[in-house]
């Protein structure tokens, strides 16, 4: 069963916060969930947040405040902040986010920042100004909605790689799909290029990947879209699912993802960015509706 956790009247608990919940990124407690995710103020920027939200019921108990403020001017991250990925490591909690500035050529361009906490989530500070995975010589365009964990020893990381745009009948639309990073520290990050989830089609678009492993093998949720009607139409996000024994080489299977989502009318049109946790044996995914996000944060529990 669907629910909807969070809507656009408890937006009205942060004062700036005008539209969207976009986003969502859970992480356990004991005794509760929380879930980062960001709002746009009245100019359109996004500014990360967060609730929690009982484990049980996954109603809101806490009303967090923003954990991080816009870039200084002429940064990655000047023109907004969206969390995408938490993990608990060296005695902190690690926040992987996208940071996006407008642009002239192309509508905008992303890459990816890190944030830690030291007093277990609740607030952020940079580690550096600049990105840790940005464009290069091998991706010219942008990176952005990284999933990071610690993986014996290993980090970890998918994203979405930008390989171009293409030109519709309402402007220039990005297209991306899902690629693979490894890392000794969680800073700096070997790229080979390599496509978990390449896109179907020319215009198919993958990204903001979900990761768990279990049983020593690889679970992936993912969003996909296509590139001329995707704002609430026929191209619009859809939540994906991929199984993988490396983590690297994947097999898709859309239609074995065990969640009964697309079944409101928060989420007829439109289901992405999924973020997906594991409670006492049952997955529970917290993800974004019509409108990415515009009428807030919805849950389910798998079948």
């Amino acid at each position: 069963m669907v629910k909807q956790i969070l809507g656009r009247s408890d937006l009205d608990a942060w004062d700036w916060a005008k539209s969207h919940a976009c986003v969502p990124t859970a992480l356990l407690f004991e005794d509760f969930i929380r879930i980062y995710f960001a709002p746009r103020n009245a100019a359109g920027q996004s500014i990360p947040v967060f609730v929690d939200v009982d484990r049980d019921c996954f109603s809101i108990i806490k009303y967090g405040h923003p954990i991080m403020e816009l870039g200084e001017t002429g940064t990655f991250d000047d023109g907004g902040i969206m969390p995408c990925s938490v993990v608990r490591a060296n005695g902190r909690i690690y926040l992987y986010y996208v940071g996006w500035n407008p642009s002239v050529s192309v509508p905008y361009r992303n890459a990816i920042g890190l944030c830690v906490s030291d007093d277990d989530g609740v607030t952020f500070r940079r580690l550096y100004r600049g990105p840790v995975v940005d464009r290069s010589l091998e991706e010219p365009f942008f990176t952005a909605s990284p999933h990071v964990f610690l993986d014996d020893r290993v980090w970890k990381m998918w994203y979405a790689s930008c390989t171009g745009f293409a030109e519709t009948d309402t402007g220039l639309s990005p297209l991306y799909h899902i690629k693979f990073a490894t890392s000794d520290d969680g800073v700096y990050w070997e790229r080979n290029n390599i496509s978990c989830i390449a896109p179907s089609n020319d215009f198919e678009c993958t990204a903001r990947p979900c990761v768990i492993k279990e049983n020593g093998a690889y679970q992936m949720w993912y969003c996909y879209r296509g590139s001329f009607d995707y704002r609430d139409g026929d191209d619009s996000y859809q939540i994906g699912f991929a199984e993988s024994a490396c983590g690297i080489e994947w097999e898709r299977k859309d239609h074995d993802i065990k969640f009964n989502i697309g079944s409101t009318s928060h989420d007829n049109n439109m289901a992405c960015y999924p973020s997906v946790i594991d409670i006492n044996g049952s997955k529970v995914m917290f993800y974004n509706g019509n409108g990415f996000g515009k009428n807030g944060i919805l849950c389910c529990v798998s079948d």
